[in-house]
């Protein structure tokens, strides 16, 4: 019987500035990561040859010109650009964040056209990024875009989960963002990918007030008493196991956290702060509703570090590993919901 044929898994290298070539080159430095999937990196042979050679990384890669050229056992580089772009290691230059796009664009495409299985995105600059074409705050807005579904950045590790309920807009108009509407969808995307990306049968999931000790009662804000409690009533009546608003201040450091399968957060610094305080290193940022798998590490390029060396890829590592893992529980769920006579077979025989 033949083998199964592993995961392609592509990768965009972000700002060719930072830490990104870095931690991907070294991630896959290491042979046995190719026994786990087939990496397709979107870039040029040149750039990463040069990346290669800057940073004394030990390794061989097979130049392709399309993702399904790609071979097993091998680090595959799809040629993307001729051009040999100058790379300047620590500096935000608009040339970096150029080249950044147009591996993202090509990831994209290909997993689009099926070409790859999951995308890992290396960390880009939201600044040096803007463009014409692209006017996006960051990958998630983009892929929102080019990919089916609703989405959520939902932050993992293997004991710990944070979603956002708005994410890359200012703090000032954060209250006004979210509504009634919002807080459904996001929770409905939320408890879809604990079931289905995460095998979680029935989810629990804990929200975080938006305003200081969830508002006290009206005291210090009425949004959360007035938008997130009725909110969370009425999700709960329907049978979604949702819980709060809890006071944001004491909810990590009590530990209430470990008693939830995912929590969602009101903002951006609200859930990243305590995720990152707890998991930096070895937490995903995974794009989560949409219709494709999409992973990332838990960190931005690192200028202060780049070109010296010292990255290290271990939460790139984890992306790749969550990518593979999701994209298996994924294939699984669909095959069994999408067929309840096999479903009950499997039931009756456990």
């Amino acid at each position: 019987m033949k083998e199964e044929q592993k995961i392609k898994l592509g990768i965009s290298i972000g700002d060719i500035n930072g830490i990104g070539c870095e931690v991907a080159l070294k991630t896959f430095e290491d042979p046995r990561m190719l026994e786990f999937c087939t990496p397709i990196i979107f870039a040029s042979n040149k750039t990463i040859s040069h990346q290669i050679k800057d940073l004394g990384i030990d390794i061989k890669f097979n130049g392709v010109r399309s993702a399904d050229q790609a071979l097993e056992g091998k680090v595959n580089i799809v040629n993307v650009w001729k051009e040999v772009p100058r790379i300047e290691y620590g500096k935000a230059t608009k040339e970096g964040g150029d080249f950044a796009i147009r591996s993202l664009k090509a990831a994209v495409a290909a997993l689009k056209e099926d070409k790859i299985d999951v995308l890992v995105t290396a960390p880009i600059n939201k600044n040096n990024i803007q463009s014409e074409d692209f006017k996006f705050p960051g990958h998630t807005d983009f892929l929102a875009q080019e990919l089916e579904g609703e989405s959520l950045m939902f932050m993992v590790t293997n004991s710990l989960r944070v979603g956002l309920l708005t994410d890359h807009i200012a703090v000032k108009d954060v209250a006004e963002a979210i509504t009634p509407k919002l807080i459904r969808n996001k929770v409905a995307t939320m408890e879809n990918s604990l079931k289905m990306d995460f095998g979680i049968r029935r989810p629990k999931i804990a929200l975080l007030g938006i305003n200081p000790h969830s508002g006290d009662n009206g005291t210090i804000g009425e949004e959360d008493d007035k938008i997130l409690k009725p909110t969370i009533s009425e999700l709960f009546d329907k049978g979604t196991l949702v819980y709060g608003p809890y006071s944001a201040d004491s909810f990590f450091g009590s530990d209430n956290h470990k008693n939830f399968d995912a929590i969602l957060a009101a903002y951006h610094d609200q859930g990243l702060i305590p995720f990152k305080t707890l998991s930096f290193g070895k937490g995903v940022n995974y794009t989560a509703g949409l219709k494709k798998v999409r992973t990332s590490p838990d960190h931005g390029t690192a200028y202060e570090i780049a070109g010296k060396g010292k990255a290290d890829e271990s939460s790139f590592k984890e992306a790749v590993f969550t990518a593979i893992q999701v994209f298996k529980n994924r294939k699984e769920y669909l095959e069994l919901t999408s067929n309840p006579l096999q479903k009950q077979k499997i039931k009756r025989s456990n």
